[in-house]
């Protein structure tokens, strides 16, 4: 009994694990894409005419 309940919560915390190193790089990966449009964007500023 103890034994099925320690594998459950064992692959819980893998899980989590694995979910949250996988959000940090996407964030950090959305993070970084942002920078370099903000980035463009404020390079043709002086290109634009409103």
């Amino acid at each position: 009994m103890e034994e099925k309940m320690f594998k459950s919560v064992s692959f819980a915390g893998v899980m989590n694990l694995v979910l949250g190193i996988t959000i940090l790089v996407s964030a950090l990966t959305c993070g970084v894409l942002l920078i370099v449009s903000g980035g463009k964007l404020l390079k043709s500023k002086k290109d634009i005419i409103i």
